[in-house]
């Protein structure tokens, strides 16, 4: 690596008693470019965000024949296809496998933590631009649905967005694997006895193929439907016999689906100096169509977007943040050149 990657921890007080007793201290991944430490100038700053079922640590993860993100940006700045930026790569996982980027109290305040804690931190330790203009927020699938969380609420911060198969339209995303979430949950007579059963085959032996949509089911519930005093402070959008579709619960979900939520927040969309939407035309949640729509509602607005398809699914597509990164990083902010 040209760049140096430091591994930073981070106590982070939106974390401190949540709700599934998540550790509130994280680590902090870094990217710092080559000739950081030698020189005094100030970065703009991309922030990473992973997805669903993953952790800060996997951006690291050795990907066999192909690089992992962190070397991916770093072989784009040393080789000056893109102006040097600091990576800055965030932890968001949860005892469920994920908080959708959002505050929420059956799960924690992880819109917070990253807006208050891990940016306050990025522009405290680091020679940073901290202005909107100067940062971009990247995320693919629940990472690119939190952008856009980012988007809607905080454009005073990230100017640049990069959304990524991000979880949208919700209809095509995720009722499809309800009703086998529902299965699930009755085979094993209920949702308490449910996780530790699951918690059990995670630590013992491996997951099962109904797991995943399980899981991802009562994640979602948890980010879009927390309840207090229901198991897992989270209401199911579906009866638990019938597997009904719960209507009052379902529409507190389509409250924050992308496709609803960005036209009712164009103002703050509007604030933005770029967007960035992909998704793969096989995409195997049917993300492509809720990409399709979101990026119409903001051109639509004038929004300055770039909306791109790509020949593949929904998985093993890291190699699209490459495009994501030379579309963003020459539009963010940098310090006026000597003499100009």
């Amino acid at each position: 690596m040209h760049g140096t990657l430091e591994r930073r921890e981070l106590q982070s007080p939106a974390l401190e008693g949540n709700a599934l007793g998540d550790p509130a201290r994280r680590e902090l991944l870094v990217y710092l470019p080559p000739g950081y430490a030698a020189a005094d100038a100030r970065y703009p700053v991309a922030y990473f965000l992973h997805a669903f079922g993953s952790g800060g640590r996997n951006w690291t993860n050795a990907a066999g024949f192909a690089p992992n993100v962190p070397e991916r940006l770093d072989a784009l700045v040393a080789s000056g296809a893109i102006p040097p930026v600091i990576g800055v790569f965030p932890d968001g996982w949860t005892a469920l496998g994920g908080s959708q980027w959002v505050n929420s109290e059956a799960t924690g305040r992880y819109r917070d933590y990253l807006a208050r804690d891990v940016v306050g931190l990025v522009d405290r330790t680091y020679r940073t631009l901290p202005r909107p203009e100067a940062r971009a927020v990247l995320g693919h699938s629940s990472g690119g649905y939190g952008v856009l969380v980012m988007g809607r609420y905080h454009p005073e911060l990230f100017g640049h967005l990069s959304c990524q198969s991000g979880d949208a339209y919700f209809e095509y995303c995720y009722l499809p694997d309800l009703p086998k979430a529902a299965g699930t949950l009755l085979k094993a007579g209920g949702l308490l006895p449910w996780l530790a059963e699951f918690r059990q085959r995670a630590r013992e032996t491996k997951l099962r193929g109904d797991d995943f949509p399980t899981v991802n089911a009562v994640a979602m519930a948890a980010a879009y439907s927390p309840k207090r005093g229901e198991p897992l402070d989270v209401e199911l959008p579906f009866e638990p016999q019938t597997a009904r579709l719960r209507v009052e619960v379902w529409n507190r979900w389509l409250v924050h689906d992308p496709v609803r939520f960005v036209p009712k927040h164009l103002e703050s969309f509007r604030r933005l100096s770029s967007v960035f939407i992909d998704c793969g035309s096989r995409d195997e949640y049917n993300l492509r169509w809720g990409a399709r729509m979101v990026a119409e509602e903001l051109r639509g607005a004038g929004v300055p977007v770039q909306h791109e398809e790509f020949d593949d699914g929904h998985s093993g597509v890291s190699y699209r943040f490459e495009n994501a990164l030379r579309y963003l990083a020459p539009r963010l902010a940098r310090e006026p050149q000597a003499g100009s």
